[in-house]
């Protein structure tokens, strides 16, 4: 393996912000070097369709043109999307011409990075219809490793790691039913996130199995996939799956369930076996406590995926174009959907209820863990190995994912070095339903980044701190609100100098707080505490215009504050909106204006 080969380090979302802060690059020269660095590569199988130069040199001016670049948290940023997914005016094509079609609409997820001043720069490559974890299936180009020697890329996500791999953008939208995001992310060497299903809407996405799919992200930091993640995290009522959020990690100890050694299956591949045992050795070094777990019903579960009714689930979107058009489609993946149709509806009902009795055992062995840590990949192979036995290999590579979804979990694949051989390793973090900050927070750990903490869930019995800016101030007009419910002060401080205090509306205006990704100022708040069941009397009060969120404040405490809504943040409803930052606080914004009209009004009497 060519000790030179690997992921290159492209400047990750955070960079390319402060990159425009401080007027080292702008969107402009951003879309160039993307166009140079796809155009220098030629067709490699990364993209399926690029946006010509001449289109992300118009979306960058449009920015750039922008009075309000710091009220868009990932302005510039260009990133790729797979192609199951929709964008309006380019064809989704799934890797099938002939099923190719060009949307009018954009997906929901999509559009929320769009309208948050992401740019869209093209479509990535895929295992066609999204069925595979390997990259071969495809009638395009067969993409490679950023490792070389004739590596597969893995799949189904192929383009989306590679574009990340080779730095050509700093994230990418991908999907992930039975492994799609994670495998490629693993053999590419990069960070590749699994949520909870339902968190990002699935609205404008070409289902391969509708009850399992998520739309996932590729990036090479956990600090890019929380910036980006916060602007996709939405319910959606027209996504039959879609949930709210789970809780923020609160700095509790964490236990990692490690499945005996002699269960993990490494498919003879012992420099992989050796790499992971040693990747694992580490883990008490990142603060983490070790508890040993059965891996075998999440293995049972995992065989259901493809020895189960579940292939049969695909027809549904596909057994049409299959009777139609044979021919279109690529023959491992025509063989997958023509197994689909020899399963019956008491064979769909039997494995419901074998797979019900596998949450239930499951659900007991979480109960003695926070997440649990196994290898994403057991092992690699070659683009020539993959052809030669395409359905063994695959189900190899989705060994340790093929669960993920039919158990509900979420799961983070990180890299982990390399074996003796230079071949990448990664450690797959996976955690029950909507734990998805816990897992992040383990895999920072795992990479070396630092992660803030939030502050505790509040119990009914608990108290709950919460920060404010304006009208809620000790003296200010509803600060009486915050004593009547029992609150007390705690400090006065500031936020830290990441954020714009708006003044939104004119005639009785509104304070607001709200993060900024660059040219942001500390703000004067106060934390006040008060008993966590009053937390509902506060948000039935809320002026339209703010929300409870996170604030982050200078000692680097993550605490529950009122902040601008979407609708400030987005501009949907077009309020009136003054920067007041220059001030400091509202206060002293307050006492500038009374003090401008006392000026006035002295000057108008004496004249």
């Amino acid at each position: 393996m060519n000790p030179d080969r690997g992921p290159v380090c492209g400047p990750t979302v955070a960079e390319m912000l402060e990159a425009y802060r401080t007027g080292a690059e702008t969107p402009s020269s951003i879309v160039e070097a993307f166009s140079a660095a796809v155009a220098s590569r030629g067709d490699d199988g990364t993209w399926i369709t690029v946006v010509r130069l001449a289109e992300l040199s118009a979306a960058a001016a449009a920015l750039e043109a922008r009075p309000d670049p710091h009220l868009l948290p990932l302005f510039g940023i260009p990133f790729g999307v797979k192609d199951s997914i929709d964008v309006a005016g380019y064809p989704t094509t799934l890797a099938c011409p002939d099923y190719a079609y060009t949307p009018d609409s954009t997906a929901p997820a999509v559009q929320a990075l769009l309208d948050a001043g992401a740019i869209f720069v093209g479509k990535t490559s895929l295992d066609q219809f999204a069925t595979g974890l390997n990259g071969t299936r495809t009638p395009h180009t067969v993409p490679r490793s950023v490792y070389g020697n004739d590596m597969i890329s893995g799949g189904s996500s192929s383009g989306s790691a590679l574009a990340v791999a080779l730095g050509q953008v700093p994230f990418c939208v991908a999907t992930d039913t039975a492994g799609s995001g994670r495998v490629p992310a693993a053999l590419n060497g990069i960070v590749g996130w699994k949520p909870s299903r339902g968190l990002i809407s699935t609205v404008g996405l070409v289902p391969a199995c509708k009850s399992l799919d998520c739309i996932t992200l590729m990036a090479t930091t956990i600090e890019d996939l929380d910036l980006v993640f916060d602007v996709m995290c939405a319910e959606d009522p027209a996504d039959g799956w879609s949930r709210p959020r789970g809780g923020r990690y609160d700095g509790r100890e964490i236990t990692v369930g490690l499945p005996d050694l002699q269960q993990l299956d490494f498919f003879g591949d012992a420099a992989m076996a050796d790499a992971h045992s040693a990747a694992r050795e580490s883990l008490p070094s990142y603060g983490l406590r070790t508890a040993t777990v059965d891996l075998m019903p999440f293995l049972d579960a995992g065989s259901l995926l493809y020895q189960g009714p579940w292939v049969a689930e695909r027809l549904v979107e596909f057994d049409g174009f299959l009777t139609e058009n044979p021919d279109s489609i690529v023959p491992v993946v025509r063989e997958i959907f023509l197994g689909g149709r020899q399963y019956s509806a008491v064979d769909a009902f039997r494995a419901l209820q074998t797979l019900q009795d596998l949450r239930a055992r499951v659900a007991q062995l979480w109960t003695s863990m926070d997440v649990m840590i196994v290898p994403t990949i057991g092992t690699t192979f070659t683009v020539p190995e993959v052809l030669a036995d395409p359905i063994a290999c695959n189900t190899k590579l989705g060994h340790y994912t093929h669960f993920g979804n039919l158990l509900d979990l979420t799961a983070v694949a990180v890299p982990a070095g390399l074996t003796e051989d230079g071949r990448p390793t990664s450690l797959m973090v996976i955690g029950p339903a909507l734990a998805d900050d816990t897992v992040l927070a383990v895999a920072a750990r795992i990479i070396g980044e630092r992660r803030i903490v939030s502050a505790r869930t509040p119990t009914e019995q608990s108290l709950v701190d919460i920060v404010v800016a304006g009208h809620h101030l000790s003296g200010e007009r509803a600060n009486p609100q915050l004593l009547e419910l029992g609150g007390t002060l705690v400090e006065a401080t500031t936020t830290a100098p990441t954020y714009t205090l708006l003044r939104i509306g004119t005639d009785d205006p509104t304070p607001g707080l709200l993060r900024v990704p660059f040219g942001g100022s500390a703000i004067d708040v106060e934390r006040w505490r008060l008993p966590a069941t009053s937390l509902a009397v506060l948000a039935g009060r809320l002026p339209a215009v703010l929300a409870l969120g996170r604030v982050l404040l200078a000692d680097g405490s993550d605490v529950l504050g009122y902040v601008c809504d979407a609708t400030v943040q987005t501009g949907a409803e077009r309020h009136t909106v003054d920067d007041i930052s220059e001030f400091g606080g509202w206060r002293a914004y307050s006492r500038a204006i009374t003090s401008a009209h006392d000026t006035s009004t002295a000057a108008q009497e004496i004249s």
